[in-house]
C-alpha cells in the first residue's frame, strides 16, 4: 500500500477502536445471530484488517490481524459486493483447507459488505463461529440490515467530523498567515508614511507658492490619518477588533465636522477628476469616536471612488435628524445583487471583481465594526441606479449611557492642524 493509503486505513482503525457506539451494536449481533464471533474488518485493494472484535467463544483471531487480501473468503465480498454465508467451513471442499479452519478452527462464516457514504466500500462485517450453522440468507441479511445501516452512517459521521476539522484547522492555519501579513504590513508602513510628514514638514516652512504649501499640509494632515489607520490595521492582525473596537469619545461638533470635511478633502486629492457633492448638517455636540467616524467615511468614500461610474458625482450627506447622526454615501453604478449584500461587511470578503484584485476585504468589515462599537448600524441600499452606504446612530441612545468621554483635552486632530 501507498503512504497515503496506510493513513487513512490507520485511521479508519483508530475510528473504528476508539468508538463507544461500535462495540454495543456488535454486541446487539452476537445477541440476535446467535454467533459466537463478529469483527469490523477494514479491507484495501490488497488487504484485509480486523479492527473492533466482539466475541462469546475461544476463537483466537485477534484484533489488527492482517492477511493479504486474496486468502481470504472476504475477497469474494469485495469483488462481487454481495454478502457471503458458509455454513460448514470443514465439509466445504473449497474451504475445508482455509486458515480460519486449519489455524483457528472456524466452522461457519458469513461475511456482509459494509461502505462508507452510501457509496465507498469500506469493508465487512464478518460473522463466525467454531459450530457449523445452517444460514437463513434472507432472513439473516434483513436482521442486519438496522445494524450494518448505524455502523456505516457512524463511518460517515466520522468522516465528516474529521473533514470538517481539517478545514477547520486549515482556515486557522490561513487566518495565522493573513494575521502575520497583515502585522508585517502596517509594522512596514509606518516608517515611509513618518518620512513622507517630515518630508512634508520640512517643505511647508520653505518659500512655495501659496497653493503648494497648502497641498503639503494636506500632505502632512493626511499621513496623520494614514497612522491612525496602520495602527487600525495592527489592532486587527492583534485581534484586538475581535474584542470590539474601542472608542475614544469626544463630544465636539466642531471637531467632528473638521474631521469628515478632512476626509472629503483627502478623497478629492486623490482622485480630482471626480464630482464630490456634500452635505453637513451638525449643528449640536454628542460623545462620538471622531477619528475612528472619520475612518468610517473614508472607507465608504473609497468603496464608491472604486465602484461608482466616473461620470456621476458622489453625495455624500453628514447630519442630525430625528436623535441620529447619519453619515450616507451614494454612486451610481451596477445593482449590488442581495446575495452579494449579505456578505459585504463580513472579513476578507471580496466579490469577484478586477476592481477588488489589490484589496484585503476589510474597509466594509472595519466600518461595521465601527457603526457596532458606537451602538449604530450600517446598511446598504441598491438598485439599479444607485448604491448608498448609510450609518446611522442614535444619540438619545448613547446619551443615555454612562460613557467617558472629553470635550477638548482629546481633540487630537485639532492639536495636530495647529502644528501645521
Amino acid at each position: 500500500m501507498d503512504n497515503t493509503l496506510d493513513f487513512y486505513i490507520q485511521k479508519d482503525l483508530d475510528t473504528i477502536n476508539d468508538s463507544k457506539l461500535l462495540p454495543q451494536i456488535l454486541d446487539e449481533v452476537l445477541e440476535i445471530t446467535q454467533m459466537g464471533f463478529v469483527c469490523i474488518a477494514r479491507m484495501s485493494e490488497t488487504q484485509w484488517i480486523t479492527s473492533l472484535i466482539k466475541k462469546n467463544i475461544e476463537l483466537n483471531i485477534p484484533r489488527g490481524l492482517c492477511l493479504p487480501l486474496s486468502q481470504t473468503i472476504c475477497s469474494e465480498v469485495k469483488l462481487s459486493r454481495k454478502p457471503v454465508f458458509i455454513d460448514d467451513l470443514e465439509n466445504n471442499p473449497d474451504f475445508s483447507n482455509h486458515s480460519l479452519v486449519v489455524d483457528y478452527g472456524c466452522k461457519s462464516y458469513a461475511a456482509l459488505p459494509l461502505y462508507k457514504n452510501n457509496e465507498t466500500f469500506f469493508g465487512t462485517l464478518v460473522l463466525m463461529d467454531t459450530s457449523p450453522k445452517t444460514f437463513n440468507r434472507y432472513k439473516m441479511k434483513t436482521t442486519l440490515q438496522k445494524s450494518i445501516f448505524q455502523i456505516s452512517s457512524y463511518l460517515e459521521m466520522k468522516d465528516t467530523i474529521y473533514q470538517l476539522n481539517r478545514e477547520l484547522s486549515e482556515e486557522r492555519r490561513l487566518a495565522e498567515l493573513r494575521d502575520t501579513f497583515i502585522a508585517i504590513l502596517g509594522h512596514d508602513l509606518r516608517n515611509p508614511v513618518a518620512t513622507t510628514r517630515m518630508i512634508s514638514d520640512i517643505l511647508i516652512h520653505q518659500k512655495l507658492p501659496e497653493a503648494v504649501t497648502n497641498q503639503l499640509k494636506l500632505i502632512k494632515s493626511s499621513s496623520y490619518r494614514m497612522q491612525e489607520l496602520i495602527d487600525t490595521i495592527l489592532d486587527l492582525a492583534k485581534g484586538h477588533i475581535a474584542d470590539g473596537i474601542r472608542l475614544n469619545l469626544v463630544r465636539n461638533k466642531n471637531h467632528l465636522i473638521n474631521s469628515l470635511s478632512q476626509v472629503i478633502s483627502e478623497a478629492k486629492a486623490i482622485d480630482p477628476s471626480r464630482t464630490f457633492k456634500t452635505t453637513i448638517e451638525i449643528d449640536k455636540s454628542f460623545p462620538c469616536d471622531v477619528d475612528r467616524l472619520g475612518q468610517l467615511l473614508s472607507n465608504l468614500l473609497s468603496n464608491a471612488i472604486k465602484h461608482g461610474n466616473r461620470k456621476d458625482p458622489i453625495l455624500i450627506y453628514t447630519g442630525i435628524k430625528f436623535n441620529s447622526f447619519i453619515i450616507s454615501v451614494t454612486n451610481t453604478g451596477p445593482r449590488i445583487s442581495e446575495n452579494v449584500s449579505k456578505n459585504l461587511f463580513k472579513p476578507y470578503y471580496k466579490e469577484n471583481s478586477i476592481k477588488n484584485a489589490q484589496g484585503l476585504g476589510l474597509g466594509l468589515y472595519i466600518v461595521s465594526e465601527i457603526a457596532k462599537a458606537h451602538q449604530g448600524t450600517v446598511e446598504v441600499n441598491s438598485n439599479d441606479i444607485q448604491t448608498t452606504f448609510s450609518f446611522k446612530m442614535s444619540i438619545k441612545k448613547l446619551l443615555s449611557k454612562s460613557y467617558s468621554f472629553t470635550k477638548t483635552n482629546t481633540n487630537i486632530l485639532e492639536k495636530k492642524m495647529a502644528k501645521v
